[in-house]
């Protein structure tokens, strides 16, 4: 069965942003999926019924997130975000899910939406100067949950879980 991606969406105005940014700076050929902020990377497909009840359960109200600083990856660029309520609802998920979590998602976790990946170093640098002039907007609004099947590379949109003003 295909692992499940965990995602955070956002308003409208910081997703458009983010994507023109992904669009502008991400290598062509490896620019599959939009701009997203992973929560979890690779979920037991078998247990989605799981994940999406759990998911619907912490989902609270919408939050804000600020950008912290945007951060090179060595062979890219991260716009790296800070949320106190971010933090907390990933670590609501992280203890349900952690029988389940890859080396990768039991690492702590660093919520940045990546903007170029897997380019030569001096273009990232480049790249990183650019993106700290006009990094996009100064926060956004986490607005809910996406739940995605990974195909080898593009995702399949498999649920949304909203987050409501009554939390």
């Amino acid at each position: 069965m295909l692992p499940l991606v965990v995602t955070l969406t956002v308003d409208e105005h910081a997703q458009t942003a983010w994507n023109a940014l992904r669009r502008r700076w991400f290598p062509p050929a490896r620019q599959l999926v939009d701009a997203h902020l992973t929560l979890f990377h690779a979920l037991p497909g078998e247990h989605l019924a799981a994940v999406l009840a759990d998911c619907a359960e912490v989902a609270g109200a919408p939050f804000e997130l600020t950008l912290a600083r945007v951060r090179s990856l060595g062979r890219g660029v991260a716009l790296d975000v800070e949320s106190g309520a971010l933090l907390r609802l990933h670590a609501a998920l992280r203890a349900r899910w952690s029988p389940w979590l890859t080396r990768q998602d039991a690492q702590p976790f660093k919520p940045h939406v990546t903007v170029q990946n897997k380019i030569s170093p001096d273009v990232a640098a480049a790249t990183l100067e650019a993106v700290r002039r006009d990094p996009g907007p100064a926060a956004a609004t986490a607005t809910g949950l996406a739940i995605w099947r990974y195909r080898g590379g593009p995702w399949e949109h498999v649920a949304a879980v909203p987050f409501t003003a009554a939390g």
